[in-house]
């Protein structure tokens, strides 16, 4: 198994709003209708699936596996307006918690399922990131949504998701948990061969509680990891922010002491 040192600096305050501004975007978007569930994991099975300089994030020992479903709007690259059709689909992703040797906390996505080809296809080849293509849905119904999807390219075929949650409360004041989950304001992920950090800034997360109505899905366990064994530990709902992705930081490398 593969090893996993401890940071060697301490991992950055988690922080409601964004710790840098990413004025000049290299992406930006929307990201609308979000369910988040999330299950603890033994960061022992998520070290593994890591990219190379980070480590599972914890919170009192625990990391967590997120189900994340939304729907992407208006994709755009640098300061261009976003693109109405192609930047606008469905998606969820299988993601896990990483902090990297400089203490920058990101997410790690496993899987991200998204229903426009064309999407799918740059991501995959411009950025390295495990987009799959899928023909996918999500529909509202007064405070019911709906998301479903179902994997077509490139597999495995077979892979779906089908989750449903009631909307509740706004929450007035974010748990420990759902910060540690919420807030993030970076992506750790590998540029042939090396380490990608790419920073993140929006607005702070308008959260509301959910009920999980229904969910259906393989897609943690294709994504590598043990199949949640009972309900998640925390189903949230977001209507959504306006994101901005910046370029990577240039940063000199970390010692180990």
């Amino acid at each position: 198994m593969r090893q996993t040192p401890p940071p060697a600096v301490a991992p950055e305050p988690i922080t409601a709003e964004p710790p840098h501004s990413a004025d000049r975007p290299l992406l930006t978007q929307s990201w609308l209708d979000l369910a988040f569930l999330h299950w603890a994991v033994d960061p022992a099975d998520v070290a593994p699936l890591l990219p190379a300089g980070t480590v599972p994030d914890t919170l009192d020992g625990v990391t967590y596996v997120g189900l994340v479903a939304f729907r992407m709007h208006k994709v755009g690259w640098f300061r261009l307006p976003g693109i109405p059709y192609l930047g606008s689909f469905p998606e969820t992703n299988v993601r896990l918690y990483s902090v990297d040797a400089h203490g920058r906390r990101a997410v790690v996505f496993r899987s991200l399922d998204a229903s426009r080809l064309i999407p799918v296809a740059v991501g995959r080849a411009a950025f390295r990131l495990p987009y799959v293509w899928s023909r996918m849905t999500v529909r509202r119904d007064g405070d019911t949504v709906t998301y479903a999807g179902t994997r077509r390219w490139p597999g495995p075929r077979g892979a779906h998701s089908r989750i449903s949650v009631r909307v509740g409360e706004r929450v007035a004041e974010p748990t420990a948990l759902e910060h540690f989950l919420t807030a993030r304001w970076g992506m750790h992920t590998a540029f042939f061969g090396r380490p990608l950090y790419l920073p993140n800034a929006h607005p702070r997360w308008p959260l509301h509680r959910a009920e999980l109505l229904g969910c259906e899905e393989n897609l943690i366990a294709t994504a590598g990891l043990p199949a949640p064994a009972g309900p998640p530990v925390s189903v949230l709902y977001s209507p959504g922010v306006p994101v901005r992705f910046g370029r990577p930081p240039r940063t000199r490398s970390v010692g180990r002491a």
